[in-house]
């Protein structure tokens, strides 16, 4: 399995934030060694990205799925603004998400939340560096009860990618959301990353939503107890305060 990844940052700050891709040939981003592959800041416009714009998403199955789910419509059901409330365990996150800028992003991602792919899943990874502080979440295989995570935690997927949404312009104030990736192009999946701190990601993880300024909050709040060291050799480690989903309204 191939995970996905935040990377292209100082070395010192390797922040390999992960998510799943089915790709069992792969070696390049392994969280036990700290290897990571850094995604390139080529942003051309590539087939899959036309499709997006056209309003048309290019879904490709893509290894077995963390939990069975449907694939979502090819034709993105939403438009502009579109109003979504995650419940977790810290609290209710009020976000927007972004239907005009990254449709096929956020088809996919109320398409998995309307199926409950995110239901009881917890965020596996923060990072918590200035100008680097993220909490990743989205891969339900991951346990933060289990005294070491399981050996696909940072792996798991819907079993299909998504297109990249990108047009070089991307930044990462907190409050975004953003999508994590492998490295390659379209290679996003299940997982994605909330930013809490103003963050310096290159333009290359799809811009998709933001909370508002409560939710940041009761991020920080959450996040200000730190992580594990877990990922240590890649940047980051699992959020000493738990934050899992428990369920998704979108709409």
């Amino acid at each position: 399995m191939r995970s996905r990844l935040l990377a292209g940052v100082p070395a010192l700050l390797l922040l390999a934030a992960l998510s799943a891709c089915g790709d069992d040939s792969s070696s390049a981003e392994d969280p036990e060694t700290g290897g990571s592959t850094t995604p390139s800041a080529d942003t051309t416009t590539t087939d899959s990205t036309a499709d997006a714009a056209a309003g048309q998403c290019d879904w490709e199955e893509d290894g077995e799925a963390a939990r069975p789910v449907d694939l979502p419509p090819t034709d993105p059901q939403y438009s502009g603004d579109v109003p979504a409330v995650l419940k977790t365990s810290i609290g209710e996150l009020t976000i927007t998400l972004d239907a005009a800028k990254a449709p096929c992003t956020v088809e996919s991602f109320a398409s998995l939340a309307k199926q409950g792919y995110y239901d009881d899943t917890s965020c596996h990874r923060q990072g918590n560096d200035p100008g680097f502080e993220f909490l990743q979440c989205g891969d339900p295989y991951f346990d933060p009860k289990a005294s070491d995570a399981d050996p696909k935690t940072g792996t798991g997927g819907p079993g299909y990618t998504i297109p990249d949404e990108v047009d070089g312009s991307e930044t990462y104030p907190a409050g975004t959301l953003a999508m994590a990736n492998t490295g390659q192009p379209h290679s996003g999946g299940g997982q994605f990353f909330i930013v809490f701190g103003d963050s310096q990601f290159p333009p290359n993880y799809t811009v998709w939503g933001h909370l508002d300024e409560a939710s940041v909050k009761k991020l920080q709040e959450a996040t200000a107890s730190g992580n594990d060291g877990y990922w240590a050799q890649s940047g980051g480690g699992r959020p000493n305060t738990p934050v899992t989903f428990e369920s998704i309204t979108v709409g």
